[in-house]
């Protein structure tokens, strides 16, 4: 099997994931029509980034959990590593972009700059309903869902530990989550699941991150490799398309999306390149950035746009839209190479002194 950086299908497939998001939030800036099914169900980008991130936790660091070698300690400043320093920046930009628009007379959404939230949002908290308005940088509610799921991650490793000689078990009970959970929130709550952000977001991430635990279990086990990976990857593609274009329910789209990331993953153990060309890779690489300055850069670049054009209302012109959204890659590489990534490797070097100095300091103690 390839190690997590080889498998490279599921590195691109995070992009499409994040540009799914992007034309969901991005859509009714170029048209009131109602969008078609594909950009209607874009918030289940988020989904599958969370299946994504169960997938991914557990082919690093299953066997760690299942030997005795896991340090939750370590994992867990790996994973802010991860996700924190690009919050903590989007976040600090968002107040900027808000205050200086305040000074300079422009109205101001005013939970923008919601002082409650700013707790919530800096302990990464926002998700678990500790945030009493939707404030400052909105996406990074799933980051606070994502550090949910990587708090509870020995409770997911140790299931998936426990099942992992019954990979199409932990898959049917994984669905069967997903088949019960996703009706009953609705009932009880009175929103679906999938629309839950600074209520319940933390709970949004449970079925889908089991679901990618699960799914890699079945992987390992080689079920879905071999001679017709290409064909399954090809009918999961489908069957994923066909389903949001009949508006399926939220949790079916979830389940095929999981077929896709399996399918997909099956065709990387094969040794196929579908999906694996460095164009698509590094843009996989720098989605997180796409995703968490998405919203910031729209409500600059729109209100730039719309003062600049001289338009009333809150839609832009064709050609203006797609600049602003193709100026999305750009921005994503600098501030995946200016920030989320010098920021990550300074945080581990840290850990690593960190690591070298404990046994010095025992020794002179």
């Amino acid at each position: 099997m390839p190690d997590a950086a080889n498998i490279k299908p599921l590195t691109a497939l995070r992009f499409f994931a994040a540009f799914w998001v992007v034309m969901f939030h991005y859509w009714p800036n170029l048209s009131a029509a109602v969008p078609p099914a594909m950009i209607g169900k874009g918030y289940l980008g988020v989904e599958a980034f969370f299946t994504l991130s169960g997938f991914i936790l557990c082919h690093v660091y299953l066997q760690g959990v299942g030997n005795g070698r896991f340090r939750y300690g370590d994992f867990l400043w790996n994973r802010l590593a991860r996700v924190y320093p690009l919050h903590l920046v989007t976040l600090a930009g968002v107040g900027l972009m808000a205050a200086a628009a305040g000074l300079a007379g422009l109205a101001v959404d005013r939970n923008m700059l919601a002082w409650s939230a700013l707790p919530a949002n800096l302990l990464l908290v926002q998700a678990w309903g500790f945030a009493p308005v939707s404030g400052w940088n909105h996406p990074s509610w799933s980051i606070s869902a994502e550090w949910f799921a990587y708090l509870c991650f020995p409770a997911f490793g140790w299931a998936a530990w426990r099942l992992r000689a019954r990979p199409r078990l932990a898959v049917g009970l994984a669905l069967a989550l997903i088949a019960i959970l996703y009706p009953v929130f609705q009932t009880l709550a009175g929103f679906p699941l999938t629309e839950a952000t600074i209520r319940w977001g933390f709970l949004r991430i449970v079925p889908c991150f089991a679901y990618g635990c699960a799914l890699h279990a079945l992987w390992r086990s080689g079920a879905v490799t071999g001679r017709f990976s290409g064909v399954g990857a090809c009918l999961a593609g489908a069957a994923v398309l066909l389903a949001v274009h009949f508006n399926a329910p939220d949790q079916v789209i979830v389940m095929t999306l999981g077929g896709l990331i399996v399918t997909l993953a099956g065709l990387a153990a094969t040794g196929s390149r579908v999906a694996t060309q460095a164009p698509l890779v590094y843009l996989g690489e720098i989605s997180y950035s796409t995703y968490m300055i998405c919203i910031p850069w729209k409500i600059l670049a729109v209100n730039a746009a719309l003062k600049l054009l001289k338009i009333e209302g809150d839609q832009l012109p064709l050609y203006a839209w797609l600049a602003v959204v193709a100026a999305l890659v750009p921005l994503s590489a600098i501030s995946y190479h200016l920030v989320e990534k010098p920021a990550r490797e300074r945080m581990k070097s840290w850990a690593n002194g960190w690591r070298e100095r404990r046994p010095a300091t025992a020794k002179v103690g």
